[in-house]
């Protein structure tokens, strides 16, 4: 079985379009994002609303979540880190994580051969 590993990144919702393509362009079959809210290191920000201050401690992001075994999980940093990083506060988080096993439901098969495209 292949060292599977799962890559997870949080950003700016209007970059989903061009990190879904730049994913895609490398090879990775499959992804799951979510809309999630969340602050970092500035724990949000201050905005005025029809003359009244309020604090918007949680900021809109999405996160896409990829397994990979086959694409070297540099080759998936790197390409994140072209279509992402502006050096803006709030350019997001990538977190890197072992995975020791999957299961595709359907057939049951187990390891890598459950994350890869079976038409392979």
């Amino acid at each position: 079985m292949k060292k599977m590993t799962k890559i997870e990144i949080i950003t700016r919702p209007d970059k989903l379009e061009p990190l879904k393509d730049a994913l895609v362009s490398i090879g990775v079959a499959g992804m799951t994002v979510t809309q999630v809210y969340g602050c970092g290191l500035t724990r949000g920000h201050l905005e005025v609303y029809r003359g009244q201050a309020y604090n918007v401690n949680l900021v809109p992001k999405i996160k896409l979540e990829t397994v990979v075994c086959e694409i070297p999980v540099d080759t998936v940093l790197e390409t994140a880190k072209k279509v992402l990083q502006t050096g803006q506060v709030g350019d997001g988080k990538i977190f890197v994580y072992p995975i020791e096993n999957a299961v595709r439901i359907r057939t049951w098969e187990v390891g890598d051969v459950a994350i890869i495209d079976p038409k392979e």
